[in-house]
């Protein structure tokens, strides 16, 4: 076991801590002693596909047939999954706009920004194709002219003339029939794409003194016609439609605090100013990430009814208890864990191994540290948890994270395989950065992640991943592993071309998420597509996932051709 705990530090990959190296628990030995990688991995694999019922089925398999199986099952799983990543990539959306006179700048913006919105979308998500449509509602004083509907459509041209025809038109007070625009838009437009967004802008809430204290209020009792946020919104999420909204005032903070405790969390965009081209700009950017964020999401969190799964997160997201606030760290029990980590590869035949990443390569070393009792975010596998380092001078602060669900397996192994990930990602950014340095250009790095073994307080092991906490900028998603690009940065979409002409076309490291700051990208949890399915994880989709996601998306830049990198835009899906 001398090898597997060497306690040098990795010359290669930057120290999370440098807290002392004390004797590594006997039982962490045993753990290890008792791992088979392989056979464990394969476990996992095959269960997460969910078609075999129990474990006692696969222990009665030699591992060569187990392998065959794991890879027959996620094979078929990646080939569904594509499948509903190719189906969500059609998008309708609607935009359901407060046409009452004091939202004229806001029609003139909504106007003006369709086709430059669709420009971008072509331009940078060439895979996405979208159908448009309105819904604007005015207030029950204004009787015919209450509500003007356009429904889906491809020809965005069609769209524009029928907006020169939406006028703002005063009303007698302040509230206005949101509810009834709402569901005009849910019950009486033809939604009928994978993905459905639903664009929501306006100034001022429903009737009823449930979302408002004005009280220029004609309608105190609420919707005079029956409707109410509930039924509205149920039936919205019946449909599978996805929410998103565009604040303009504060008058509308009580009608989204109702609407988030029915249907979960939602993305709300900042559309307040005067400023016509800043307004403008606001709103491209709304409904360009109102279209790249629901695509994402409905083509990763499952199968299926997917956006239903999706507003099933986001109510069991709210309903966590969480703090986004930094803990009293003084009141917080003093922990005593083994961090782990790989040696990183020193050639591309190591990375491209899977046999290299087993405990011989694992170096491990004692940590003492602190965690915060709450998680502070949450996502779709994970939590995350402010923590902090205490034996470094000074003491550094960290992000550790624990998977929600481990499986049925040893999650020794499932943390270990984050690990893997980030140990590829880092090796390829490294040998990005040595060409991109003598090109002037922006360095991509990932975070050291390591693998965090505890057992302090209970007494029961528990396993996490700990990486440096960012800060000082805001974190941002950039590209997603289904081929969505959500933020466009050329430099980023070069790494991942470098990642598969390096590698000889054997893997890309996508969903590229992180920070940006001055010639720097800082980043972290990566996805990886590789030729070999029974590696890196259900976010691995595998030869037809590179061809798919990336060879039919990947639109070559000027980075691109500074790195001279191999040009691939004319592979289609």
């Amino acid at each position: 076991m001398s090898k597997l705990f060497c306690l040098k530090k990795n010359s290669n990959n930057a120290s999370t801590s440098t807290s002392s190296t004390s004797t590594i628990p006997s039982s962490l030995v045993s753990d290890l002693d008792k791992l088979n990688f392989t056979e464990e991995r394969l476990k996992r694999y095959v269960d997460e596909t969910n078609t075999l019922s129990s474990d006692t089925t696969l222990v009665s398999n030699t591992q060569k047939e187990l392998k065959n199986k794991a890879k027959i099952l996620r094979e078929k799983a990646i080939s569904k999954t594509l499948n509903n990543i190719k189906r969500s990539m059609e998008v309708d959306l609607c935009f359901v706009l407060d046409c009452t006179g004091s939202m004229q700048p806001h029609i003139a913006a909504a106007k003006d920004c369709i086709l430059q919105v669709l420009n971008y979308v072509k331009h940078v998500n060439p895979s996405i194709k979208p159908r448009v449509g309105f819904c604007g509602y005015r207030d029950h004083y204004n009787g015919l002219n209450r509500l003007q509907i356009f429904d889906f459509n491809d020809q965005y041209d069609q769209f524009t003339q029928y907006m020169q025809n939406v006028l703002p038109i005063g009303n007698d007070d302040l509230p206005e029939d949101v509810l009834g625009g709402l569901n005009a838009a849910i019950t009486q437009m033809n939604w009928k794409s994978d993905t459905r967004v639903l664009l929501h802008i306006g100034d001022y809430p429903p009737h009823g003194r449930r979302f408002t204290s004005l009280e220029d209020d004609k309608y105190p009792d609420g919707d005079p016609n029956g409707l109410t946020a509930e039924n509205v919104l149920e039936n919205m999420q019946s449909k599978n439609i996805l929410y998103f909204f565009g604040k303009i005032t504060s008058e509308t903070d009580k009608m989204l605090e109702i609407f988030r405790d029915i249907i979960g969390e939602f993305p709300v965009f900042d559309l307040v100013g005067g400023d016509p081209i800043k307004l403008l700009e606001k709103f491209i950017k709304a409904a360009s990430t109102s279209i790249t964020y629901a695509v994402s999401l409905t083509s990763t969190i499952g199968s299926g009814n997917s956006s239903k799964e999706i507003y099933s997160f986001q109510r069991k997201k709210q309903k966590l208890v969480m703090n986004p606030n930094e803990p009293d760290w003084s009141t917080l029990p003093f922990q005593i864990g083994v961090t782990m980590w790989y040696h990183i590869p020193k050639s591309l035949d190591g990375l491209k191994n899977p046999k290299y990443f087993n405990k011989s390569n694992l170096t491990s070393k004692s940590f003492y540290f602190k965690i915060a009792s709450q998680p502070f975010s949450a996502g779709v596998e994970k939590y995350a948890y402010f923590g902090r380092d205490i034996k470094s001078i000074p003491t550094k602060d960290a992000v550790i994270k624990e998977y929600l669900h481990d499986g049925k397996g040893n999650p020794l192994e499932k943390y270990l395989e984050a690990v893997e990930i980030s140990t590829v990602a880092y090796f390829l950014s490294r040998e990005f950065n040595f060409i991109a340095r003598k090109k002037n250009l922006p360095k991509v790095n990932f975070l050291d992640v390591r693998l965090l073994r505890s057992g302090t307080i209970d007494l029961h092991t528990r396993y996490y991943t700990i990486e440096p906490r960012l800060k000082d900028a805001e974190y941002k998603r950039f590209n997603t592993n289904t081929g969505v690009i959500t933020e466009l940065r050329p430099t980023l979409e070069a790494f991942v071309h470098f990642t598969y002409e390096y590698t000889k076309e054997y893997l890309v490291v996508c969903d590229l998420q992180g920070i940006e700051l001055n010639n720097e990208f800082l980043l972290t949890d990566p996805a990886i597509h590789c030729i070999d399915p029974l590696r890196f994880g259900r976010t691995n989709f595998g030869k037809n996932g590179i061809k798919q996601l990336f060879l039919g998306n990947h639109r070559c830049n000027d980075v691109c051709k500074e790195l001279k990198l191999s040009k691939l835009s004319h592979i289609n899906n």
